[in-house]
């Protein structure tokens, strides 16, 4: 085996995996391509001053429209102090806009702007290339396999996760 490369992989490519990861090859691999992933997508949002994760909320809001701030806490599996400082941010933007509802004053309603849905583009835009960049070189049947395989890891972890007290 080829030592290691500065970027923590070595020279074929492959990814050294850790004497004590060696028990979790699958669990390391998902690591590695979320870490991969997150860093990429991050770049790719700084173009239009979005920080990762801010365009799930945009996209919950372009594609339903307005919601509580709760609801979106749930929507999106986050937390509620993680979705105020998300929300705080995309209105200094100028991507939403905070309002009470109007039923119950203690909520928070949050709509997406003029201004977001001019973004709305160059976000879907941004997607396509993550896309391109995670999926280039497959082939449409191993995108699907991948999609597939993708989809039951996440309803294991989600069985995991309910199972757990």
């Amino acid at each position: 085996m080829t030592g290691p490369t500065p970027e923590g992989g070595n020279p074929s490519g492959q990814a050294t995996v850790p004497a004590s990861a060696r028990t979790g090859p699958v669990s390391h691999a998902i690591f590695r391509v979320a870490r991969l992933h997150r860093m990429i997508a991050g770049q790719l949002l700084r173009r239009v001053g979005l920080h990762r994760g801010q365009e799930l909320v945009m996209m919950q809001l372009w594609d339903v429209g307005p919601q509580r701030q709760t609801d979106l806490v749930r929507l999106l599996d986050s937390d509620a102090a993680t979705m105020t400082r998300t929300v705080q941010r995309l209105e200094a933007a100028g991507f939403v806009r905070r309002r009470t509802c109007p039923g119950d004053k203690r909520a928070v309603i949050v709509e997406p702007t003029a201004a977001s849905h001019a973004l709305r583009r160059e976000v879907e835009q941004i997607w396509s290339e993550l896309e391109d960049g995670v999926t280039g070189g497959l082939t449409a049947d191993e995108r699907a396999t991948a999609l597939r395989v993708l989809e039951r890891l996440e309803a294991n972890l989600a069985r995991a996760t309910a199972a757990t007290p």
